[in-house]
């Protein structure tokens, strides 16, 4: 296939790994193979962060087809993935429910202690956890997981510890990157994503 004068490998060919991991150096790589437990932080992740008020008194909040599929792609490769929110809404439940995560923790002020319980709980160890997050309540987190992601856009404090910072803003695709680097890294993109470039 021809993009103006640039030769582009087919879609098979590039469907092998995620060009995410092409940008992985052998640290980074390492950390993303330990993995066996996603933590997403809600706001400024899973959403643009911005919190749309109604003369009702509902909110609105906009969350990204594509990071959805990316859940439910590591949900088949065996990868759990837990929300952590320092806010409380019933949307987030809804959308929980929607891509069939079960663990779901809201209104949080202690986020370490909440994902200290949740990795003991399924004895695993903070270094098999990679966390997404996006302002400076995330630090405490990032500090102690095997693997930090600070999305694009996130507070310029997060860079300092993230061990990966995306490509793709929060609300717009951050989460489906992480999961193609955690599906690629770990061998599991072509079992959960071969069927779609057949």
């Amino acid at each position: 296939m021809k993009v103006g004068f640039l030769e582009k490998p087919g879609t098979k060919e590039r469907a092998k790994i995620p060009s995410v991991v092409k940008r992985l150096n052998a640290e980074v790589r390492a950390r993303v193979e330990r993995v066996k437990l996603l933590a997403v932080d809600v706001d400024g992740v899973l959403t643009d962060g911005r919190l749309i008020y109604h003369n009702d008194g509902t909110e609105s909040k906009a969350f990204d087809v594509r990071d959805g599929h990316g859940i439910k792609m590591l949900k088949e490769a065996g990868i759990e993935t837990v929300l952590i929110s320092g806010r409380s809404s019933p949307l987030v439940g809804k959308r929980a429910a929607d891509l069939g995560i079960t663990e779901v923790v809201q209104g949080v002020r202690d986020k370490v202690l909440t994902l200290e319980k949740l990795v003991s709980e399924r004895n695993l160890k903070l270094e098999e956890v990679a966390f997404v997050g996006d302002d400076v309540v995330d630090l405490p987190v990032m500090n102690r997981v095997g693997l930090a992601v600070a999305v694009a856009g996130a507070s310029e404090y997060l860079f300092d510890a993230a061990h990966y910072g995306t490509l793709a803003t929060g609300g717009r695709g951050a989460v489906r990157e992480v999961a193609e680097l955690i599906l690629g890294v770990r061998g599991l993109w072509n079992k959960v994503a071969g069927q779609y470039f057949e």
